[in-house]
């Protein structure tokens, strides 16, 4: 059986930047819907770029409700990474 920490323990519960890659566009304009993160699209193919978004999230919860607003966007989330936490 796994044990499970607590939020405080696994700092889940507190600020962490975060790089989102995304396959598509990504409307700059949905920058302050996705808590103000950088939008960097890279141009794969003409049919098909790739986005990054990059910035601090409050918490888990806010990073849920970034990935939310991308499924409203019907956009494909390819990677979740979390970079550092503060």
């Amino acid at each position: 059986m796994k044990a499970v920490l607590p939020p405080s323990r696994t700092g889940f519960d507190r600020p962490a930047t975060y790089r989102i890659g995304i396959q598509g566009r990504v409307p700059a304009r949905w920058r302050d819907r996705l808590d103000g993160m950088a939008i960097t699209e890279y141009p794969a193919e003409a049919d098909s770029p790739m986005t990054t978004l990059v910035g601090e999230l409050a918490d888990q919860v806010a990073l849920a409700g970034v990935l939310n607003t991308l499924v409203e966007l019907h956009l494909s989330v390819v990677s979740v990474e979390r970079l550092s936490a503060t």
